[in-house]
This record gives C-alpha cells, sequence and structure tokens, in this order.
C-alpha cells in the first residue's frame, strides 16, 4: 500500500465522522453565510479540533470564501483542505545532520511509546543509518524487556541497565557505545511519568546534561508519543509534558482507530509543537513521517 493510501486508510474513520458530518451540512445550505460558519465550528469542535483553534480555522476560511468570491457551499469542503494544511505546515522535518543525532522519546504507559522507539529505530535502520538505543527507561522491567524484542526485530543494537537503575546513567553508556560503534542515530526511551513533574524534570534536566557534556553539537529532538484515540486528553497531555519537558514535536500513535484525528489540528495550533510522526496501523512500516498536505487531502477526501 503506498504512502498515501496507508494515511488515507489510516484515517478513515476520523474522515467517515468528520466529512460524513460535513457534507451532510453543506448539503443542507444553498449560500455561505453566517450561519453555515457556526454549524462547521461545532462539527469541528466535536471531532476534537478543539474550540479555540476551530474558532481560528472558521475566520481563516471565512477570509478565503470572501477573497476568492466563492459562493457555493460545495466549495466549502476544498477550502477547509487547504486551509487545515497551511495551519498543519511547519516544523514537521526531523533535521539531522550530526553524527550522532539524539532522540529523545517520552509518554505515558499505554500510548505506544515502546512501540514508536522500535519502528522509529526499523525506519531509520532502513535508511541506512547505524542505530543505537538507551533503554533509559528504568522505572519498569517490562519497558526495558519491551525495547529489547524490538531492538532484536529492527536489528539494531541496545544499550540497557537493570530495573531502577539510573536513567542517566544509561544514557552515558548509551552515547560511549554509539561513538565507539560510529552509529548515526541514538534513540533512548525516558520517563514518561506525569504524577510527579518534578521528579520527570529533574530525570530529564539530568539527561539533557549527559547529552550536553558528551555530545555538545549533537542534533537533538524530544519527541512526545500521544494516543490519539484519547482525544483532547492528548491535549492536556501535550500541554503538561511541553512545560516540564520542552518537548520539539509530537509522535501522534493510533489514529487509524479513532475518529478524533481533528486533535492533530489542537496540539499543533493550541500548543504550537509540530507533528513529527503518525502511527497509522500496527505494522512495522506503519508510523508515517508527518505530511500536512497528504494528512489535510486524507482527512476530507479531497
Amino acid at each position: 500500500m503506498g504512502f498515501i493510501n496507508k494515511i488515507g486508510a489510516g484515517l478513515k474513520k476520523t474522515r467517515d465522522s468528520l466529512m460524513g458530518s460535513v457534507n451532510s451540512m453543506l448539503h443542507s445550505f444553498t449560500k455561505i453565510d453566517k450561519e453555515l460558519f457556526e454549524e462547521l465550528e461545532e462539527i469541528l469542535i466535536m471531532a476534537d479540533v478543539g474550540a479555540a483553534t476551530s474558532a481560528r480555522l472558521c475566520e481563516a476560511l471565512r477570509k478565503k470564501v470572501k477573497e476568492r468570491g466563492v459562493t457555493d457551499p460545495q466549495k466549502v469542503k476544498g477550502l477547509l483542505a487547504e486551509t487545515v494544511a497551511e495551519m498543519l505546515r511547519g516544523g514537521q522535518e526531523m533535521k539531522f545532520f550530526t553524527k550522532p543525532s539524539v532522540i529523545l522519546v517520552i509518554g505515558v504507559n499505554g500510548v505506544g511509546k515502546t512501540t514508536t522507539i522500535g519502528k522509529l529505530a526499523a525506519k531509520y535502520k532502513a535508511e541506512g543509518n547505524k542505530v543505537v538505543l538507551g533503554a533509559a527507561d528504568t522505572f519498569r522491567a517490562a519497558a526495558i524487556e519491551q525495547l529489547d524484542i524490538w531492538a532484536e526485530r529492527a536489528g539494531v543494537d541496545i544499550i540497557k541497565h537493570s530495573q531502577g537503575a539510573d536513567p542517566a546513567a544509561v544514557v552515558f553508556d548509551t552515547i560511549a557505545a554509539a561513538k565507539a560503534r560510529s552509529a548515526d542515530i541514538i534513540i533512548c526511551d525516558t520517563a514518561g511519568r506525569l504524577h510527579n513533574k518534578k521528579n520527570l524534570m529533574d530525570e530529564l534536566s539530568k539527561i539533557g546534561r549527559i547529552i550536553e557534556r558528551e555530545l555538545p553539537q549533537a542534533d537533538k529532538e524530544i519527541l512526545l508519543v500521544l494516543d490519539a484515540t484519547t482525544g483532547q486528553n492528548a491535549v492536556n497531555q501535550a500541554r503538561e509534558f511541553k512545560s516540564a519537558a520542552g518537548i520539539t514535536g509530537i509522535v501522534l500513535t493510533k489514529l487509524d482507530g479513532t475518529a478524533r484525528g481533528g486533535v492533530v489540528l489542537a496540539i499543533r495550533e493550541d500548543l504550537d509543537v509540530p507533528v513529527k510522526f503518525i502511527g497509522v496501523g500496527e505494522g512495522i512500516d506503519d508510523l508515517q513521517p508527518f505530511d500536512p498536505d497528504n494528512f489535510a487531502a486524507a482527512l476530507f477526501g479531497v
């Protein structure tokens, strides 16, 4: 299945829910007026786009309609997709120029964090990179074991300590191994516990200091993994993690299992954090780099 088809299939539940409502609404109007935009805004809010983002989206759409002299309600769908793509653009690229570059991955239990790391490792290895994983979420033995399985599946090296070990020590050893093995990319699993933000901040700060000391010039990404099926709860999680950990991007998983795909817009607009990858299936290659134009086209079926 091609990239665009995979995105389209993955967004089926969201598209069917959102566009079913949008199409039904547009067919009930013979002209574009204030009432049409009010109804559209309500539909977007119900799709977990969020109230503030829905209002901004409708305002941008209203300006487009006026500037282009559009009068046919059926043409609103195409303009809507265009506007969504514009709002989502910017910052989605992973910019790695150093060797090694570092990815820190965080996220609460159950969002697909370990699976995401495994899929990232497989993706970068398939592109010809030497990848080393660091099992620095030492809070749970299961997290270390799961990452070990993914490392074997992806065919990459892993550095691990025992449960309860100092996460920063794991990162230190991972960096040392990556240097010795001339690795291109380091991917570290890190703590995702939000019940005590101070501990999380302290832990990530310590890891950050290790990286700065050992790899002062390295390009670094801090990716937060979120479960799309949780809708606005995912936005709230992102807000908490952004204040605690200074995230640079979002990985949105389980997008194929929800009608709440509008949460992508809410995260991008409300938090000004770009979505870097989306999960659109269970396969090892179903973690896709986020493309705003393909996403908007698949979401609105245009």
